[in-house]
């Protein structure tokens, strides 16, 4: 849009104000968005580079631009929520944080399950340690410990298995 079609509009929006604001207010039932909306289009002119040509009916071509600035203003602020809105949700919203019991809990649970780890073979032990503490892959393991795969798989599981049937009994 060239600075003289849009010179001449934003002159046209400055003159007939007061008539587009009620036009507008009538339209969508409120004044403070029409105004808002006005606003909206003066300062949409003002970046406004993608029209090329001369505007035909510069008073419609304001009046479908603030309308659609409004609309799209309406729309923005139905996604938005009101305070109330967002103070019942966030009630509704549990907190993901453990509590103080949880954590108490949970350090119970690790000095119990550090307490079996200590009870294991050695052998087994180390492996576990060496697979699900410091995150090795059986093969690694395997050649850490100068042992087969399948070894270790075997280790490993019979470590969960006496893992397992001992944490229940913790419980």
């Amino acid at each position: 849009m060239s600075e003289a079609v849009r010179s001449s509009l934003r002159e046209l929006l400055t003159q007939r104000y007061d008539d587009l604001k009620r036009r507008l207010t009538w339209r969508l039932g409120s004044a403070e968005l029409a105004s808002d909306a006005l606003h909206d289009t003066w300062v949409h002119l003002e970046d406004r580079s993608d029209a090329n040509g001369p505007v035909a009916s510069p008073a419609a071509y304001l009046m479908r631009m603030a309308t659609n600035l409004a609309l799209d203003r309406l729309q923005r602020d139905r996604r938005l929520m009101s305070a109330e809105e967002l103070d019942t949700l966030m009630l509704e919203i549990a907190d993901p944080a453990p509590g103080p019991a949880q954590t108490v809990a949970a350090r119970d649970e690790m000095e119990a399950l550090a307490k079996l780890i200590e009870k294991m073979p050695a052998r087994r032990r180390a492996i576990f340690l060496a697979v699900r503490v410091d995150e090795l892959s059986n093969q690694e393991a395997a050649l850490r410990f100068g042992v087969s795969t399948r070894l270790i798989g075997l280790e490993l599981k019979r470590a969960h298995e006496y893992c397992v049937a001992h944490m229940d009994k913790h419980d």
